[in-house]
């Protein structure tokens, strides 16, 4: 992995000149660590406090921390990862980048936090994040399946508004939430289909076509809810929401007990593809094929793999995974289905996939990331935070903008992503 870095390092030098993505990476981090410092020396005054929870309840509130304190150490805890990066002769991009990335923005949220001398619960911080990150888990995880097949999957969108649909209308009609989810699923794979048949069959452009499925599944959807649903709500949009299961003994423990074991099914199917996925994709045959006919298809079909059939399968089965993102939507959160109502996540997954190397355990990661995001500017908002609610509602975009910018380090796609096969 070493030898690997540093060809990866020494690449990009020849790419780049002086100014690699490293030197790049370091000098901002170097710069920002700097700003948090300097925030912390002579903008928090020396009285502040961080308080800490562990649950909304705030029976187990833990001792005040000094905001300066722990405000600048968080900055030279940046400052130091950035110095690192910028000699552009680092093994460990990732993990001097994602230390250095996390220490800042702890500091930031602490800078927001510490002049309000609100307590922050840790528990409900974590679980919210969880909570607000499982679509994107599911359309990031569908995005995997679709583009180390080789089909770039940009129609997440849609594939999520219809499986929305689709749950909440057949949930409510049936009074059955599992129906609901399970017609979700199929909504979802139908919409794949269509992305399959025309990219695979007919050699239409992926990224086109998946924007055109968008705006019709948008489009339908909101027909069939201005004609079907909106006149009776009650008949045909009121699907329920899914129960909350704890875990005996697991959902008691601290902090991880109410994050991964004090959930609805959503959360615990999300948690199974990601492990499920991971594991089929880079250790069973499925995975060497599909990870083949993303890479060279031509060197698969010599050896006996059916490219495009293979390719219709995933996509179909990636279909499935982004409907159950809808139904999260709808189902999982025990709202009413309303236009647009995924109000643009699906390309937000479409970041997540890049963020996450186009790794089920990188966009699992990659989402948790965004649902951080999320519920900060909640939190923050809520507890009447100095900083513009403006800024704040725009701190879960600024946030996958800044990663996707840079922040990775080397990415790249698949070889094949995109690429129709035509068998000579």
């Amino acid at each position: 992995m070493t030898t690997i870095a540093v060809s990866e390092a020494a690449e990009s030098k020849a790419l780049h000149g002086f100014w690699t993505r490293s030197r790049k990476t370091g000098l901002t981090l170097a710069v920002l660590g700097l700003v948090v410092v300097l925030v912390g020396l002579f903008g928090i005054s020396s009285t502040d406090s961080i308080h800490l929870s562990f649950n909304v309840t705030l029976e187990a509130t833990l001792p005040a921390i000094n905001a300066r304190l722990i405000i600048v150490l968080l900055g030279v805890i940046g400052l130091a990862a950035g110095v690192v990066l910028v000699q552009s002769r680092v093994a460990r991009f990732g993990v001097y980048t994602g230390t250095g990335v996390g220490a800042l923005a702890l500091g930031a949220l602490f800078m927001a936090t510490a002049p309000t001398g609100a307590v922050m619960p840790l528990e409900s911080m974590l679980s919210g994040s969880m909570f607000l990150a499982l679509p994107l888990i599911f359309g990031s995880l569908s995005g995997v399946l679709c583009e180390r097949s080789g089909i770039i999957n940009v129609g997440i969108e849609g594939q999520f508004l219809a499986g929305a649909f689709s749950g909440a209308l057949v949930a409510t009609m049936t009074g059955n939430l599992w129906i609901g989810v399970l017609s979700a699923c199929i909504a979802g794979a139908l919409v794949t289909y269509i992305l399959a048949a025309l990219a695979i069959k007919y050699r239409v452009d992926q990224v086109v076509l998946g924007v055109i499925l968008n705006l019709l599944v948008a489009g339908l959807t909101g027909y069939l809810y201005d004609t079907l649903m909106a006149p009776d709500q009650s008949a045909y949009n009121n699907p329920g929401k899914a129960p909350t299961w704890n875990i005996p003994l697991l959902g008691d423990i601290p902090l991880i007990g109410p994050v991964l074991f004090r959930q609805n099914i959503f959360t615990y199917l999300a948690l199974a593809l990601v492990a499920g996925i991971y594991v089929m994709l880079f250790h069973s045959r499925w995975g060497l094929r599909t990870r083949a006919v993303g890479e060279h298809p031509a060197a698969a079909d010599t050896v006996g793999i059916k490219v495009n059939a293979l390719r219709m399968q995933n996509v179909l089965i990636a279909g499935l995974v982004s409907g159950l993102g809808g139904a999260f939507f709808t189902i999982g959160t025990g709202l009413d289905f309303s236009k647009d109502m995924t109000a643009g996540k699906g390309f937000i997954a479409l970041a997540v996939l890049i963020v996450g190397r186009w790794s089920p355990l990188g966009a699992f990661f990659g989402a948790l990331l965004f649902g951080f995001a999320d519920r900060t500017q909640t939190f923050l908002a809520a507890v009447g935070s100095p900083v513009p609610t403006q800024l704040l509602s725009m701190l879960p975009y600024l946030v996958t903008i800044v990663a996707v910018a840079g922040l990775i380090g080397r990415v790249r796609a698949p070889a094949a992503d995109g690429k129709p096969y035509i068998k000579e």
